[in-house]
């Protein structure tokens, strides 16, 4: 067996096209240089696993916030094009594209949604899936931030499941099992999604560039109110 792999589904940080549901209170830019500090924050923590990590990118970054610095970032990794109209066909073929890079390795994806994730939560979900069929990171909203496949193949499934709902997560495990999987739990997490989501994200952890970011945010909004 290869050694795990992380695989981060993730969006280019552009106004109007990345975090657009924390608009309102925030602008679209404002909402985009959170979703780049997410970003940021994400392949940091991944890359300091050690483990092998894989971007499946939607949009062009040169259009985006920061763009230096999430090009910089992304330089680090091995990025590969999302493809399909929604989430669930881009989850599939994202496991599909990666795994043709990391051919006999499991995987955990997760997105750019839990800036507060550290290394030391990834590199427990990579022992995790290791040694169990499946593994799920409960989201509090009720879908998942983690999804771990010992066989990335196993991803087809998510096909016949609807993202985005409050029982996203419920169905995906429902539908590894009737795989035949066994499926471990990982922690659960909050998402970002909403500003409220951001504001319990930041205030969990306070030192990551996400938490800075948005703490320039309010500030703005402070001023200008």
């Amino acid at each position: 067996m290869s050694a795990p792999f992380l695989l981060v589904l993730a969006k280019a940080p552009i106004p109007d096209f990345a975090k657009t549901r924390l608009c309102p209170p925030a602008t679209t830019r404002q909402a985009a240089l959170l979703a780049a500090a997410c970003l940021l924050d994400t392949v940091d923590a991944a890359m300091a696993t050690g483990a092998p990590v894989v971007v499946a990118l939607t949009g062009p970054v040169r259009d985006g916030v920061l763009a230096a610095d999430v090009d910089r970032a992304l330089r680090r990794v091995d990025v590969i094009g999302q493809r399909g109209g929604g989430l669930d066909e881009r989850l599939a073929n994202a496991h599909a594209g990666a795994a043709r890079l990391r051919p006999g390795a499991p995987v955990v994806q997760i997105g750019m949604d839990t800036p507060q994730l550290t290394a030391t939560q990834l590199a427990h979900a990579l022992n995790v899936v290791s040694v169990h069929d499946a593994a799920i990171g409960a989201a509090t909203d009720g879908g998942w931030w983690a999804l771990g496949l010992h066989d990335p193949a196993h991803a087809a499934v998510l096909r016949d499941v609807p993202m985005s709902t409050p029982d996203t997560g419920a169905r995906t495990r429902l539908a590894l099992r009737a795989r035949g999987l066994r499926v471990a739990e990982l922690p659960v997490l909050s998402d970002v999604d909403t500003m409220a989501d951001a504001l319990r994200v930041a205030s969990a952890a306070p030192d990551t560039r996400f938490a800075h970011v948005l703490d320039e945010v309010l500030a703005v909004r402070n001023t200008a109110s």
